[in-house]
């Protein structure tokens, strides 16, 4: 089994022992959601990957953070509040993430060494930079320095 997903089953059941309904609840529906991705992918035997889990936490972060943006923007404050909980909660299990600094010197470095220029290589760029700084950089915010970069 996975470290990650062992890790989250732990810190699941101490939730609902100790009494933390919302984490338990937020930590059960994530599980669910491991659960559903492995059918999707045909790992149920053999259970996700550690990267795999991250990708899918960082994309449920995402989701979250999403909602709560849509929340604000409809007035309803109280939901909201609690999509940024739970991404709050679900992102403890990310890796750290990078500062745009970190970022721009990895940027600078796949530049150079695929010899890349100009906004046509733009897409080519983003997906070595990804690939691999993984989950411990938002995917927009790379677009975002890459886009920068390149001009």
């Amino acid at each position: 089994m996975a470290e990650l997903k062992s890790k989250l089953e732990n810190d699941l059941k101490a939730a609902l022992l100790g009494g933390d309904r919302f984490k338990g609840d937020v930590l059960r529906n994530f599980k669910a959601a491991i659960l559903n991705e492995e059918v999707a992918t045909g790992a149920r035997d053999t259970g996700l990957a550690d990267e795999e889990i991250e990708k899918l936490l960082a994309r449920e972060v995402k989701k979250r953070a999403e909602s709560a943006s849509l929340y604000d923007q409809a007035g309803r404050p109280e939901l909201a509040d609690n999509e940024r909980r739970e991404s709050q909660i679900l992102a403890t299990y990310l890796p750290t993430q990078l500062s745009e600094d970190e970022i721009k010197s990895v940027i600078a470095k796949k530049t150079a060494e695929l010899g890349l220029s100009g906004p046509a290589a733009m897409g080519q760029l983003i997906g070595a930079v990804k690939k691999e700084l993984g989950t411990s950089a938002d995917g927009a915010t790379v677009a975002k320095l890459v886009r920068e970069a390149l001009q």
